[in-house]
């Protein structure tokens, strides 16, 4: 299989289930986003980490293109992976838990920062954010269909992924950088 087909050459691509739509529509804005976040939990992976974070990134990229796929599906019946629901959120909620208990408690806010691996962390926090945002968008329009669950699930990711990167900057024995608000 060749990797370019010059279908795209005129600005548009295609959905799962073979309609075609501009590349700058909401749908490919969001699922976009979502594989730019998969590609940032990537990076992070990169950088030494502790197993168990590596092994929560590890699945939650494999849950992301699942979400990517079902956001490049405007049909539900369309979509050939399995959507994200209830257990997926589930799961995160559970790892934020547990990788909590491993950092101090919250006392301050605290800057995008510490150690690479969090920093990268922290990078990918705001990208799942934005993403979360390009599907709330696609929602709000009165032609398109998105679960409810898929922006639950990137409302948490972006939770578990600030709390991972305490984490790692709690494995690699760094502080985290603490916000002092500015004098005059």
């Amino acid at each position: 299989m060749k990797i370019y087909t010059k279908k795209g050459d005129q600005g548009e691509t295609g959905l799962l289930g073979g309609s075609r739509v501009s590349k700058s529509h909401a749908r490919v804005e969001a699922y976009g986003s979502v594989d730019e976040l998969n590609a940032l939990l990537g990076l992070a992976r990169a950088e030494p980490l502790p197993e168990e974070i590596d092994r929560v990134l590890g699945r939650l990229q494999e849950e992301l293109l699942e979400l990517g796929s079902g956001l490049a599906a405007p049909d539900p019946g369309k979509q050939s992976a399995t959507p994200v629901g209830d257990s997926h959120i589930a799961r995160i909620e559970d790892d934020i838990d547990r990788f909590e208990k491993n950092v101090a408690p919250l006392k301050h806010f605290i800057l995008p920062g510490g150690g690479r691996a969090a920093a990268t962390l922290h990078v990918a926090r705001t990208v799942c954010r934005r993403a979360e945002r390009r599907v709330v968008a696609l929602s709000d329009r009165d032609d398109e269909r998105v679960s409810d669950d898929a922006i639950a699930f990137l409302n948490r990711l972006a939770d578990l992924l600030f709390v991972l990167a305490r984490a790692a900057n709690a494995n690699d024995d760094v502080d985290d950088v603490i916000w002092r608000k500015a004098k005059d």
